[in-house]
C-alpha cells in the first residue's frame, strides 16, 4: 500500500517524509511544481481540490494544506479503499473565533467549516480520521510567523521586542511529524481533533527574546511599549489582530496528546539554523 502526502514540501513535510520512508511503505507526494528526485518518494504535480492524478490504491493520505480543498477533493474523489485521513488544522479555529477583527474571525470560522466538511467527506468513504491543530509552528526555516522576524532582525541588526505577557507555546513541526506517525498506529484518535503546542509556554515577550538570543549575529534590541502598540494598532490595520493578541494566552492543551499518542513536545530553544529555509 502507499501513503499520499499533500504538503509535502511544507514545514512539517520537511520533518516527516524522512520519517514515512524509514517505515518503508511507498510514498506519494502531490506538488504544484516539479520537485527533484528523491530516493523513496514519487513526486507527481498538481493541486487540490480539482488537480489531482489518477492514484494507486492508498493505505493513508496526509495533508498539511488547506482543508476545504481536501474535503473538496475526498468528497469526489475515488478511493479503491478507505485509507487513513491525517490533516492539519490550526488552533486559530479557537484563539480567533472571538476577534476583534473580522478577517480573523472568519479565519477562524473557515477552519472550523472545512474541519467539518473533512470529517464528512471521510465519512461517506468510510475513512478513518484525526485532525491536528497546532499552535504557532516553527523549525525549519519556513514558517510565515516568527522566521520572518528573524531574518528581517539578521538584516537591519534590529530586532523590535513587543511588550506582551500573553502565554506562547510553539510547536516544533517535527513533533507534529511525530505526532501523524503516531496517529497512524492509534485507532483510538479517529474521529477526534486533537490540539498540539510546543512542550512550553512562556510570555510572547520571552519567546520573542529567544529568537532574538538564538540568532548567529548581534542584533539591537528594540523595545516596543504598549502605548506604541496600541497608536500601532489603529495606524496598521492589518497588524490589528496580533498585535490585540499580545496579552491573550495562545495555548494548547497537550493531554490529550499525550494520553492517546504518548507525545511529549519539546520545549522552546530555538537555534540559528531554525530560520535558514530548508527548501
Amino acid at each position: 500500500m502507499t501513503v499520499l502526502v499533500f504538503g509535502g514540501s511544507s514545514q512539517i513535510g520537511h520533518f516527516l517524509m524522512p520519517r514515512l520512508l524509514a517505515g518503508g511503505e511507498p510514498v506519494l507526494a502531490l506538488s504544484r511544481r516539479p520537485r527533484p528526485a528523491q530516493a523513496g518518494v514519487n513526486w507527481l504535480q498538481g493541486a487540490l481540490p480539482a488537480d489531482v492524478p489518477a492514484l494507486p490504491p492508498l493505505s493513508a493520505i496526509i495533508s498539511f494544506g488547506p482543508l476545504q480543498g481536501l474535503a473538496d477533493w475526498l468528497a469526489q474523489a475515488r478511493l479503491s479503499d478507505s485509507p487513513r485521513v491525517i490533516a492539519t488544522s490550526s488552533m486559530s479555529a479557537e484563539t480567533k473565533r472571538d476577534s476583534s477583527v473580522s478577517a480573523e474571525r472568519k479565519i477562524s470560522r473557515q477552519l472550523r467549516d472545512g474541519e467539518a466538511a473533512l470529517a464528512a467527506a471521510c465519512t461517506r468513504h468510510g475513512c478513518a480520521w484525526t485532525v491536528l491543530r497546532p499552535t504557532l509552528v516553527y523549525g525549519a526555516g519556513l514558517d510565515k510567523s516568527l522566521t520572518p522576524i528573524a531574518r528581517r532582525a539578521m538584516r537591519t541588526r534590529l530586532f523590535p521586542l513587543p511588550a506582551g505577557h500573553g502565554l506562547r507555546q510553539p510547536v516544533h513541526a517535527d513533533d507534529i511529524a511525530q505526532a501523524v506517525m503516531a496517529v497512524l498506529d492509534c485507532p483510538a484518535t479517529s474521529g477526534r481533533i486533537l490540539p498540539i503546542g510546543g512542550g512550553e509556554r512562556l510570555p510572547a515577550g520571552e519567546m520573542f527574546a529567544r529568537v532574538r538570543r538564538s540568532l548567529p549575529q548581534a542584533t539591537v534590541p528594540v523595545p516596543l511599549p504598549v502605548w506604541l502598540l496600541q497608536m500601532a494598532r489603529f495606524a496598521l490595520p492589518p497588524l490589528r489582530g496580533p498585535l490585540s493578541r499580545l496579552d491573550s494566552d495562545l495555548i494548547a492543551d497537550n493531554g490529550e496528546l499525550q494520553r492517546l499518542l504518548g507525545i511529549r513536545p519539546r520545549p522552546f530553544r530555538p537555534e540559528a539554523s531554525m530560520w535558514m529555509s530548508s527548501t
